[in-house]
């Protein structure tokens, strides 16, 4: 390992570990922003019937980050958007989940929701849950 792998490898770490001392609010609001200029999606997700549509969790209080992990990870494995923003998206959810932090979006690992909604209504929940956070 050469001395400017390891500089870039001690790097990185440091920005990790700077992002993860708090609840990257600023970040997740210009990607999902982003996508939802960009995503035409707006169809209806019915539960009961068999659609094309992509039906994505609205997560109750208390369980926002895991049904943001679960949501992202689905549009991944769709292809749905720009997959490099959400993937982005995606590891932030994880790495605060698994960190602990944003705690009052996190009250449990498992995703609880009462509703789906389509790929703009679930984006939409993100950019709510982490304005309200921003103010």
């Amino acid at each position: 390992m050469n001395a400017s792998m390891l500089s870039y490898i001690l790097f990185s770490c440091l920005l990790l570990s700077v992002q993860a001392q708090n609840c990257t609010v600023r970040d997740i609001i210009r990607y999902t922003k982003y996508l939802l200029e960009e995503s035409s999606v707006s169809c209806p997700c019915r539960e009961t019937a068999v659609s094309s549509c992509t039906c994505l969790p609205i997560a109750e209080p208390g369980h926002e980050l895991a049904c943001f992990v679960e949501g992202t990870e689905h549009m991944l494995k769709n292809n749905i958007s720009s997959n490099a923003v959400i993937a982005r998206l995606n590891l932030s959810f994880q790495i605060q989940l698994d960190r602990n932090l944003c705690k009052s979006l996190a009250r449990g690992d498992q995703c609880q929701y009462k509703t789906k909604g389509n790929v703009k209504e679930f984006l939409n929940k993100i950019l709510r849950t982490y304005q309200t956070i921003n103010k």
